[in-house]
């Protein structure tokens, strides 16, 4: 299927906080237009507490760092604001972003303080980008961290986005399905979510057809005749072990041994309904009958249902997965880390009260390591670019150096990878089905500590030597110009 992409219908070139623009003008003025700089991606905290976070997100903003280019009406309004010099709103207008992107693949466990995505452009296509990276990959991956909780805690059992009308607007519903495939969902409800990206496509009634023909089972025969190789019956509408799955069974007499036959609960004490439920189709002879839940449901409502042995066969998750309800804030940030003028590359540090923000400096290589015995990650490494990972390699305690331990027979991975050079893009894009592929078998290999989702083990975010020793020289630096000891 030939897929569309959404952004086709309208020019997001304004969608920037306005400091961009204000900075991107002030840059310009000081005759700064020239300098090259390099931006990390990555966020502070897992959400929900979880042991990790998958990222997603990548594809749709590669294809807005392609196509991004200011109208003349974007720039007509900006000067008429009287705050922008002429040669500014013209470079706007001739836009192009000509800079390099490096990026962790989609459907990645990542964690804490790794550098996700590296910009390295000019100061004024660096500064113009970031809140479309910032939205872009911050809504996605949240989603994908919280489906991957939720199919996780179903199990073997399959998983669909019912989540269509419950989305904070088009995009979020849109792409949030997409996050939500990638996080390990089989379908999705959402029909323009299949059109843009072939995730296959579910649905079958609401409570409405049944209300509209007064009768359970008048509103099953009707559904029967209009889908008789296919239906799927809503229970629950009125009472569900007195009405709905008596009216049930009574219309799947009628279909063809073939057909595809379920009901869905949708309210109720699940675990009870669907046990009940079970029985009687059952006895009726419809031992293949599936059973479909849906109702407010997130990651502890399927555990428990799954620990109490509930006849369940699939679950539909609604607002609580399209909202990841429990934490809807990914925290994502987008901070300078080097500055390179002349040739030269000159690292730079933020600085702050609060630990967990202090950056790590300079250009970076992300590594992951894995064991070689039994092919578990067990940590990831930064170290500065080029630096090379041995044989046996020493990993320590940034806040305790003096805890160390030497990693021996592991295989090092390099995780970004050079998406866009030059403006160009070079590398080739996977599908969305193999980004879910990809997604699972990463999971698989990540220590089931991390899998938990209560007080998950913590996996290590190491940095090398050298970049250790960078980042305290630069912190001793800054507070050096401060007159602080």
């Amino acid at each position: 299927m030939q897929t569309i992409s959404w952004k086709d219908e309208k020019n997001l070139a304004l969608l920037v906080d306005f400091y961009e623009i204000t900075m991107t003008n002030g840059y310009m003025v000081n005759g700064d237009t020239n300098v090259r700089v390099y931006f990390d991606y990555f966020f502070r905290r897992v959400p929900d507490g979880g042991g990790f976070a998958i990222t997603a997100g990548l594809e749709q903003f590669v294809d807005y760092l392609l196509d991004i280019s200011f109208s003349d009406e974007d720039v007509d309004l900006l000067r008429g604001m009287n705050m922008f010099t002429e040669e500014f709103l013209i470079f706007l207008r001739n836009f192009k972003f000509s800079g390099d992107v490096w990026a962790i693949p989609e459907g990645t466990p990542v964690f804490p303080n790794t550098p996700v995505i590296t910009i390295g452009a000019s100061i004024l296509e660096a500064q113009l980008i970031e809140t479309m990276l910032l939205l872009t990959i911050n809504h996605q991956s949240l989603i994908a961290t919280k489906a991957s909780r939720i199919v996780r805690s179903a199990g073997k059992k399959p998983v669909v986005d019912f989540g269509p009308r419950r989305g904070h607007g088009a995009d979020a519903t849109i792409y949030g399905a997409r996050a939500m495939y990638i996080g390990g969902c089989v379908g999705t409800s959402n029909l323009l979510a299949h059109k843009m990206f072939d995730i296959p496509v579910v649905g079958t009634m609401a409570h409405s057809w049944i209300q509209f023909y007064s009768d359970d089972q008048v509103a099953f025969e009707k559904y029967a005749k209009a889908y008789p190789h296919r239906a799927t019956f809503l229970v629950d509408t009125y009472n569900v072990l007195s009405s709905g799955i008596p009216a049930a069974i009574e219309v799947f007499k009628t279909m063809s041994p073939e057909s595809i036959k379920g009901i869905r609960l949708d309210s109720g004490d699940l675990k009870y309904l669907s046990q009940e439920s079970r029985k009687l189709l059952d006895q009726a002879g419809f031992n293949d009958v599936r059973i479909t839940v849906s109702n407010s449901l997130d990651e502890y409502k399927i555990r428990e249902l799954e620990m109490q042995g509930a006849p369940i066969d699939s679950y539909g998750v609604g607002e609580r997965m399209m909202t990841a309800s429990s934490e809807p804030v990914y925290g994502g940030v987008y901070k300078l880390v080097a500055v390179e003028q002349d040739g030269e590359i000159d690292a730079r540090i933020k600085l702050s009260e609060d630990l967990v923000k202090v950056t790590n400096p300079g250009l970076k290589d992300v590594w992951r390591l894995f064991d070689n015995v039994t092919g578990k990650a067990f940590a990831d490494l930064l170290t500065l670019k080029d630096e090379t990972v041995g044989d046996t390699y020493v990993l320590f305690d940034e806040a305790m150096p003096w805890k160390k331990k030497t990693a021996k027979n592991f295989t090092a991975r390099k995780l970004q990878e050079k998406i866009i050079e030059n403006g160009k893009l070079v590398h080739v894009l996977p599908t969305l089905n193999e980004i879910k592929e990809y997604c699972k078998r990463e999971i698989e290999k990540l220590w089931d500590g991390l899998l938990r989702f209560e007080t998950p083990d913590q996996y290590y975010v190491n940095l090398s030597f050298d970049l250790w020793t960078e980042k305290r020289r630069l912190i001793e630096e800054n507070y050096s110009k401060l007159g602080r000891d």
